[in-house]
């Protein structure tokens, strides 16, 4: 039988292959300090966890002194003036692009004036909601599905149609705000009661004014 060398060392084990970190982990440079990967984080929708918030609640976030049955209540309300306002700020940007005829320049203007102000309500809006602890509305599909304003048609129509498809838009949303105005105040909810009034109503009642002038049948040239 073969004697072990007493001198002889035993051989070392072969060490375990290393495995890669993966590409979203930091990983040690050459001097010992953390090096961060700069790879994105992709598909993450996939297989996201639980929504932060559920569309149709009011959180507990902001402590804004008002219960959460009125803050719900104005929330709702607001997705549906946040709808409304989109569909109306799209419908100025449509005419926009589409108007014709001897009123063009100005018309044209005009209408880019009035979606600009209604961009701004809809940020406003958005934000007010988002202020009583709701979830805004935002993609267009769920626009299309709140909005009480009837959709165009896709084609070129006259001025004087433009004009009057504006008109029943804006008068849909000027009787939504006597409502929710009224609605906020008797619910104590002075903030919204102020938007919809100082803001929402107001923008919309002078550019009742300025698109409606644009119909009326008077002579451009010889008084009758």
């Amino acid at each position: 039988m073969a004697t072990k060398d007493p001198t002889k060392k035993p051989a070392a084990k072969a060490a375990a292959p290393r495995k890669a970190a993966p590409a979203s982990q930091s990983a040690p440079s050459a001097n010992g300090t953390a090096r961060v990967s700069v790879q994105p984080v992709m598909n993450q929708q996939t297989h996201a966890p639980a929504a932060l918030q559920k569309y149709g609640t009011v959180s507990q976030r902001l402590p804004i002194g008002l219960a959460d049955s009125v803050r719900l209540d104005s929330a709702t309300m607001l997705n549906q003036m946040l709808a409304d306002t989109i569909t109306l700020r799209d419908l100025y940007k449509k005419h926009h692009w589409q108007v014709v005829g001897p009123t063009f320049y100005q018309l044209h203007l005009l209408y880019d004036k009035h979606y600009e102000e209604q961009s701004e309500l809809v940020d406003t809006i958005a934000e007010r909601i988002q202020i009583l602890g709701g979830v805004a509305i935002a993609m267009a599909a769920d626009v299309a599905e709140l909005t009480t304003i009837p959709r165009p048609p896709r084609d070129r129509e006259e001025a004087p149609i433009q004009v009057s498809r504006l008109l029943e838009a804006h008068q849909i949303m000027l009787k939504n705000c006597h409502d929710f105005a009224k609605r906020a105040d008797e619910s104590g909810d002075d903030g919204t009661n102020d938007l919809v009034v100082s803001q929402v109503m107001r923008t919309n009642e002078m550019q009742v004014w300025f698109v409606s002038e644009h119909v009326v049948d008077t002579p451009l040239v010889r008084a009758n």
